[in-house]
């Protein structure tokens, strides 16, 4: 199988890269990254001596340049998107480009290519904000988007599902919660944490920090991609959690505790607009119908996490410096 992977230089397209790889010794994979400021290929440094892995640098809304990579290819795994909820805020242009025009011109080419299945990673955040007591998101959730971000999440899900109704494009579509792990973007709220303490400077928390976020441990997100591959109806969506709802508040002390920090490291910081008070995955659909359902618990998952990031200093420092970003646009011609 041949898999054309858009976004594979990001957080969670790098270490569902690395997955495939392992985890599948037939699979050939071309990565689709325009090498924005979260596409690192530091991420990704064991799989290119892999002779099944190809970079291909280019934008998904350049309908050649997306037609040329995926000319072969069986099977589209669509991770590309801007993702920053307080960059959507300050610049919404660049997220209604890439995640609305980037997701049609994908679908567009995935359909002149008669492409076996198309894949489209999305987000909870296209549910919008829960209150304490309300049930979780599922598959029914009516869309309720409440920044930018999820707005543009939200128009591409709804183009997926109308290439799939209109076109009969064999679609599937899965909506996670928060994501964390190796590789994470140090501008998130784990990682920022993680390597804040780190470096001896407080963690900012918006608000009161009583914000609430399900927590899904990203090769399990991985698996459940593959796992909705292989057994995943088309047409379907399927949401994905790591049964972990956790508050802001206690994700940073519990990362100072993890790295026997000072406890007035964590520092309240004005809450940003519109900021969604709770989001949490029923997952019942994809653990009943797929068998899927996440193997990390929420403690051992940062453990792992925090010590990933101390044994991978020189890659988030290069990161926090854009050293990394200045290498490959020398590289690249950026």
């Amino acid at each position: 199988m041949k898999y054309l992977i858009t976004g594979g230089a990001g957080f969670i397209g790098s270490n569902f890269i690395h997955f495939m790889l392992r985890e599948h010794p037939d699979a050939e994979i071309v990565n689709f990254d325009a090498l924005t400021y979260a596409g690192n290929l530091e991420n990704l440094t064991d799989a290119e001596k892999n002779p099944r892995y190809r970079f291909v640098k280019g934008d998904i809304c350049d309908m050649d340049a997306v037609s040329n990579a995926m000319n072969g290819s069986d099977v589209v795994v669509h991770f590309a998107a801007e993702s920053h909820v307080d960059r959507s805020i300050l610049g919404p242009e660049a997220f209604v480009r890439t995640n609305v025009l980037g997701t049609y011109t994908l679908l567009e080419v995935a359909r002149k290519h008669s492409i076996r299945r198309f894949h489209h990673v999305s987000t909870d955040e296209v549910f919008g904000s829960l209150g304490p007591q309300d049930p979780a998101f599922n598959e029914h959730t009516p869309y309720t988007p409440r920044s930018p971000y999820s707005a543009s999440k939200a128009g591409a899900d709804h183009l997926v599902r109308a290439y799939f109704e209109t076109y009969g494009v064999p679609v599937t579509v899965s909506n996670c919660s928060n994501n964390y792990g190796p590789y994470h973007f140090p501008e998130k709220l784990i990682p920022l944490a993680i390597t804040n303490i780190l470096e001896g400077k407080d963690v900012p928390v918006y608000g009161d920090g009583m914000q609430v976020r399900d927590w899904l441990y990203v090769e399990d997100h991985c698996r459940a991609i593959d796992v909705i591959l292989e057994k995943g109806i088309i047409g379907e969506t399927y949401c994905v959690g790591g049964n972990g709802e956790k508050t802001n508040v206690e994700i940073v002390k519990a990362v100072i505790e993890l790295l026997e920090a000072d406890k007035n490291m964590l520092h309240y910081v004005k809450d940003r607009p519109g900021h969604d008070r709770r989001y949490a995955i029923d997952f019942s659909k994809i653990r009943e119908n797929l068998g899927w359902m996440p193997s990390v618990d929420f403690d051992a998952g940062l453990q792992k996490t925090v010590t990933w990031f101390q044994a991978h200093e020189l890659w988030w420092k290069r990161c926090k410096s854009g050293e990394y970003s200045r290498y490959y646009a020398e590289q690249y011609g950026q």
